[in-house]
Order: structure tokens, then sequence, then C-alpha cells
């Protein structure tokens, strides 16, 4: 038998009405909310269960709200006996995987990716920044792109989703180059994203600056399970390094699909996504279809989880 990951949801995945049927139907995920709800001081369950759409798309309600049901799931997860040998989170989703692996604790990591949230979002004005995502670029055309779309604006590769998906971020007018140059490439799409700030990209170095010292004010524990961290794509297991990771990770790319091929090298054959929505059950299937993956963030989908344990 493999080994198990249980993979953690970045932004993008929240809906209004995630995670209240996890909380109406298990205490352990109430419990989790509760303690959320307290850390923050106001009631970020009912952004989650009720909305408004518009509020909780905001960055810094985004990431408390996606890492709470993220969470929550999780506890749930463990209430029924699941023990994975390693974690691993997308993006605001490594602070959710740290919570897990009992780096972080709840109140602290909620607190953390709220003002994460903020800083990023007051890193570039609306509108300086942009964000775009590049499907089936022929291979080895990437950086061509990124250097000829520059014209002296910030640009960089944001995510290295799967090998059919990579995102950018930059100056709007770079990214919009980009996706243009893309296109004449022979990328099968190449899309601007509805993003409020251009994440994982130098310009989010006064964000990483502002972070540092809530990250330095935080205690990081070590590891109970072993991560693999989205800045380097390998396995940590000391808080230092997860501290380190978080710092780092905030102007640099994420590298989700190198993260996943980690995870196999290591014998990982089935993946559970804990927390709203299948994204990364999805960028699964097109990085590694050996590894067996099922989303769990209603009590509905845990017969999917019993079936693949």
């Amino acid at each position: 038998m493999g080994k198990l990951a249980i993979l953690f949801p970045g932004q993008g995945s929240q809906f209004a009405g995630m995670g209240k049927s996890l909380a109406e139907a298990c205490d352990c995920a109430r419990k989790v909310f509760e303690e959320a709800d307290e850390a923050l001081g106001f009631p970020l369950s009912e952004l989650c269960f009720e909305g408004p759409e518009d509020e909780l798309k905001m960055t810094e309600n985004t990431q408390p709200a996606i890492l709470t049901v993220s969470v929550a799931a999780y506890a749930v997860l463990k209430e029924k006996g699941v023990r994975p040998d390693y974690v691993a989170g997308h993006s605001l989703g490594e602070y959710s995987a740290l919570v897990a692996a009992g780096a972080l604790r709840l109140a602290d990591a909620v607190r953390l990716v709220r003002k994460r949230g903020r800083y990023m979002q007051e890193a570039v004005p609306p509108g300086v920044g942009a964000m775009a995502a590049l499907l089936m670029l022929p291979e080895g055309k990437l950086d061509g792109i990124l250097a000829e779309a520059a014209q002296g604006e910030v640009l960089a590769a944001a995510n290295f989703n799967s090998p059919a998906q990579v995102v950018i971020a930059g100056h709007k007018g770079a990214v919009e180059r980009a996706v243009e140059l893309a296109k004449a490439a022979g990328a099968r799409k190449a899309v601007m994203l509805p993003v409020s700030a251009p994440f994982h990209c130098p310009l989010m170095r006064p964000a990483q600056q502002r972070l540092e010292a809530d990250l330095d004010a935080t205690e990081f524990r070590d590891l109970e399970i072993p991560l693999v961290n989205n800045w380097q794509a390998r396995e940590i297991r000391t808080g230092a390094e997860a501290r380190e990771g978080l710092y780092q990770q905030v102007p640099n790319p994420v590298r989700w699909e190198e993260s996943v091929r980690r995870l196999a090298a290591q014998g990982v054959d089935r993946a559970v996504e804990s927390g709203p929505g299948k994204v990364l059950t999805g960028l699964l299937r097109a990085i590694d279809r050996n590894i067996k993956g099922v989303p769990f963030g209603e009590p509905g989908d845990w017969e999917k989880v019993q079936a693949l344990l």
C-alpha cells in the first residue's frame, strides 16, 4: 500500500455556504469555526456559511475563510481516523497544512493569513497589477514570452500548477502583452484572471516585508507530519523551515507541479483535498494519474474518501 497525502486548497476555491454542512454535522468542525471567530473577533463563520460573496471575495476575508473551512474538514477526517503520511497546501493552503501538521495553532494561522491578505492587497494599487493563466503553452516558450513582454515592467511566473497550466503575474500591461504573445506562440488558451492583486511575483515584496514581523512573532513548532513546501518543493519538518517557507512564498512562484511529483517520489499514491472545492484534485489528474485524489469539503464526500482509503 502506498502513502497518503492531505492537500489544502488556496485562494479561488471559496464560495458562500462553504463549511456550513460540516459545522452542522460534526462538533469537531463547529469548534474550529468557533475558535476562528474568537481569534479574529468577528463572525468569520457567518461569512463562510452565508456570504455575501462580495465580502467573501475580499482577500483579507478569503484567506482566513478558506483556511478555517480546510482545517474544519481536516478535523473531521482526523476524527474518523485518517492519518496522512504527508501534507501540502497551495499558497495560502500551506498555512492550513501547517495547522494540520501541528506546527501552527489555528488562532495564530487565521490571524496571520488575515494580515497576509491585507498586506498583499495593499502592496499594489488597484488596477496596477494583474494575473493570467496560460494553458497548453508549447514547451520552452515561457521564458522568451516573459522576457519579451516585460518591457521594463515586472512580469514573472507565479504558479507552476501542472504541465498544462502556468499562471503569470506582474504589471497589468506586461501581463496583457504576455497573453497575446502566448496565444501567438500556440497556447491553447491565455486568459486574464479576475484577481485583486498580482500574487507570487516581485510586486509582493512590500507584503513580504510587512509579514516578516508577524511571522517572527508567531510560535512555529516542529511538524508532526512532513510537509512539501511551495517555495522549494521540498520536504520540511522543522518550525524554522516552516516559517522561512511562508516568508519566501510571498514573492516567489508556487511550485505545485514539482511538489506533487515530490510526493509521488516519496511513495504517495492517494490524496484527499481537505477544504472547499476540488481545484487540486483536478490538478492531480493533470500532473500524475497514478495518484488517486478525492475532495473532502462536505459530509457527503466521506464515502469517496472511504473508497479511496
